[in-house]
């Protein structure tokens, strides 16, 4: 069974929950263009979130989620407030969330983790999760060290629950690999940045249409919290300070509201413009609706083309 099935949604894909960008209002816009929307709470507090749930329910009669970063503060909050609302679908991240799994399943959600390794995936499939969505290190923002390309597979045979793809899939033929390497659906993030419907500075949206191969780096190896990014004078100026041993208190003041910057302000220079490797692939803006077409349609004329080779 395809993710679109298990959801009630028209494609199999769900939108990554993008900090500052994934809001009520956008969430909605990718559900109501076939897609799984997701309010990204790691930006909010509880209370916005819950207004976010609210918003997103009056703009879309089709399944909505969150994702809940388990690093946040007021998690603990957040996961009552998801609870409360009936949130459809919850997905996870930074953090282990058993402790709230059965209270959101009692609530009628299905959960679905971010796992980047397999022991982790193991864990979650005990604690009841409905899936885990499989993240490699091509993504952008928050990522492990495992590429999609062997986290996938392992993940997919270490556990019986179904498997969602993330990183590196932005077309038809990278969503058939992810396929055949075990996943129900994909999780996308980066391509959705260029969509007409995405909140964020057009100036953000321009340095990802200009990204090549080589144009994302990552922070915060030394430290253990690796941030994948596209290369500009913060990303430079980070690891310089990384480098030379600055703490982490330092190297978070630095970056404090950098995000902020890039989405609302379009500061391209000082600003956080979170973005995975596959923005080399991107050259338009586009509707939402366009780009899932597009890229489903492409998994299967790349699915055909094999078929007729074989």
């Amino acid at each position: 069974m395809k993710l679109h099935e298990m959801l009630g949604i028209e494609f199999p894909f769900i939108q990554g929950g993008m900090a500052h960008i994934a809001t009520g209002t956008f969430a909605a816009e990718v559900s109501n263009a076939g897609g799984l929307g997701l309010i990204g709470a790691g930006g909010m507090n509880a209370l916005s979130l819950r207004e976010n749930i609210r918003q997103c329910r009056a703009r879309t009669r089709r399944p909505f989620g969150v994702n809940i970063m388990l690093m946040h503060p007021e998690a603990d909050e957040m996961a009552k407030v998801a609870a409360e609302e009936r949130v459809p679908v919850i997905t996870t991240g930074a953090g282990n969330p058993g402790p709230y799994i059965e209270l959101w399943k009692q609530a009628g959600a299905k959960v679905f983790p971010v796992v980047p390794g397999v022991a982790l995936a193991r864990r979650m499939e005990r604690y009841g999760a409905d899936g885990v969505i499989a993240e490699g290190t091509e993504s952008g923002g928050h990522i492990g060290e495992l590429t999609t390309m062997t986290l996938l597979p392992q993940v997919a045979d270490a556990v019986k629950l179904p498997v969602v793809a993330a990183g590196g899939i932005a077309d038809g033929r990278q969503l058939l690999a992810a396929f055949v390497l075990g996943a129900v659906g994909a999780q996308l993030g980066t391509c959705l940045l260029v969509s007409e419907e995405c909140p964020i500075h057009p100036r953000y949206k321009q340095a990802v249409l200009s990204a090549k191969d080589n144009s994302t780096t990552v922070t915060g190896r030394i430290a253990g919290v690796p941030v994948r990014l596209l290369k500009n004078r913060m990303t430079r100026e980070y690891v310089r300070r990384e480098r030379e041993g600055a703490d982490m208190m330092e190297l978070e003041a630095y970056t404090l509201g950098s995000l902020r910057c890039a989405v609302v302000e379009g500061d391209t220079e000082s600003g956080s413009l979170m973005a995975g490797q596959v923005a080399a692939q991107l050259r338009e803006i586009r509707p939402l609706r366009e780009i899932f077409e597009d890229l489903y349609s492409g998994y299967q004329e790349a699915l055909d083309r094999l078929k007729q080779e074989g």
